[in-house]
């Protein structure tokens, strides 16, 4: 249920109504839009009804009561009242008119490897430095990252550039060294429907990239993002990466009508990963300039000094001498679809 208040509503006003839905055993989820305070009383059918049996339409400052029919009720593009979250990150922002290219290798190999990287996708105006130190890998002989030296090398990039970190956290027991680093913590396709590992980067409050699973719907996707929010963390953002098909000619099938759906059903930014979904090179740059043109807020792209010789995923990581030429194209589709610019230069 969301109950929307009165411009001229107190402060007074707002507690009372945040009161009688606590004393009804839901959950108050304040928004404060740039005119009205929105409401949500979140729980399940039985707390649902005994808000709905308050009778808030006669409370005094409220303007009306709205039942939020999804299931994913903090994620609801209702609870915002039509506003657009916008997350502000190190100076960068994303999401609701603000577009942010982040870059970088698919994983921290070397330090001579990702600091060179980290330079040139500043150079090239990216706003923000992704990199694994723990990487997800189908095979279990395959290339796991470098864990905490790679954290280090990571917050050595940082250091140097200023660009914020994006970085997968994999496991719970590793999420006080990944917070000293990561100014986003990214959580892969693999690790969508963790729900106990979703529920601790929640109570972080740390600003989170959620990917959406292989063969997860846009609903399930939501509703692994309400398991962050819930915990109190608003800084959520969705990644569409690719889903399984029945097609063969590339890794997995890039969703783009995701991108204005999400942003139908969703007030969170949304985020494009076009080169995990096409798995090679020659595909990452249509696909990047196609999911600006849709509308997305920001675009995660892997970049690297030599891809022939990276320890992981090469085909499709961007050469680092071509990487100033792609981001100007595609800050070009996004300011066309309408999009502010973020970037660290």
């Amino acid at each position: 249920m969301m109950i929307v208040m009165k411009e001229t509503a107190s402060e007074d006003e707002i507690a009372a109504v945040v009161t009688k839905v606590e004393r009804a055993g839901a959950r108050a989820h304040q928004s404060k839009g740039a005119r009205v305070t929105v409401i949500g009383a979140i729980g399940d059918v039985e707390q649902d009804a005994a808000v709905s049996s308050l009778g808030l339409e006669g409370q005094p400052g409220v303007d009306l009561v709205v039942p939020i029919l999804k299931p994913y009720k903090l994620a609801s593009s209702q609870i915002r009242h039509g506003e657009r979250t916008v997350l502000e990150i190190e100076g960068q922002k994303i999401g609701g008119g603000h577009f942010a290219l982040m870059a970088g290798p698919c994983t921290v190999e070397s330090r001579d490897q990702v600091i060179s990287t980290a330079e040139v996708v500043k150079e090239g105006g990216a706003a923000m430095l992704r990199g694994g130190a723990y990487k997800p890998r189908t095979s279990p002989y395959a290339f796991q990252g470098l864990g905490l030296e790679g954290l280090r090398l990571l917050a050595e990039a940082k250091e140097r550039t200023g660009l914020p970190v994006v970085t997968e956290l994999m496991d719970a027991r590793d999420l006080e060294p990944v917070l000293e680093v990561a100014d986003v913590i990214q959580v892969g396709a693999r690790n969508m429907q963790n729900f106990p590992l979703l529920a601790e980067i929640g109570r972080s409050g740390r600003p989170v990239l959620l990917k959406r699973g292989l063969s997860a719907t846009l609903e399930e996707l939501l509703m692994a993002a309400e398991y962050v929010l819930k915990e109190g963390n608003p800084n959520v953002m969705l990644c569409e990466r690719g889903i399984r098909t029945f097609e063969s000619s590339y890794r997995t099938t890039l969703d783009l009508q995701a991108v204005p759906v999400l942003k139908e059903l969703s007030h969170l930014p949304v985020v494009v990963d076009p080169s995990h979904s096409a798995g090679r090179r020659s595909l990452v740059a249509p696909m990047s300039l196609a999911a600006a043109a849709a509308g997305a807020d920001g675009i995660i792209v892997e970049v690297h000094p030599n891809p022939d010789e990276a320890l992981c995923d090469g085909p499709q990581a961007l050469l680092a001498d071509d990487f100033a030429a792609y981001a100007d194209a595609v800050h070009r589709a996004a300011q066309l679809a309408g999009q502010a610019l973020s970037s660290a230069v």
